[in-house]
């Protein structure tokens, strides 16, 4: 049995995985996930300080979130995140498409396909028919 403190409250649990918060805290941060849910559906042009002041998160909280892809937010939206690669503005995930992309090609490319045996080439026959010398 794993027993650790909860970050967020510092009450003790028992850990069976996931974020180190406790199941009160987890189920509260559940809650607030919702409601900032609702309140983007409503309001699909609030910027993230906008959502994080009136929903009482972090927007590190929401930005936690959106690198999660459990927020994505519509490409008209002011709301968007850094690549973690090339720096590019994104509305979900933790890669711009241009960089998802690129890795996933890097990766093909170094576990290459074995390539399937050429079938051996036939040597031309030889015709056994009888020889005769001359005289």
């Amino acid at each position: 049995m794993d027993v650790r403190n909860c970050r967020s409250c510092g009450r003790l649990f028992n850990y069976l995985g996931g974020p180190n918060i406790c199941p009160a805290c987890r189920e509260e941060s559940e809650k607030k996930f919702q409601n900032v849910k609702e309140y983007i559906r409503e309001n699909p042009r609030a910027s993230i300080q906008e959502i994080s002041d009136e929903n009482e998160v972090s927007t590190q909280q929401i930005k936690q979130w959106i690198r999660e892809e459990r927020l994505q937010f519509a490409d008209d939206s002011p709301v968007g995140i850094e690549c973690e690669i090339c720096g590019a503005t994104i509305k979900t995930g933790k890669y711009c498409d241009n960089c998802k992309n690129n890795t996933a090609a890097a990766l093909a490319k170094s576990i290459e396909k074995p390539k399937a045996p050429e079938p051996p080439k036939e040597k031309p026959k030889k015709e056994n028919k009888m020889r005769f010398l001359e005289k």
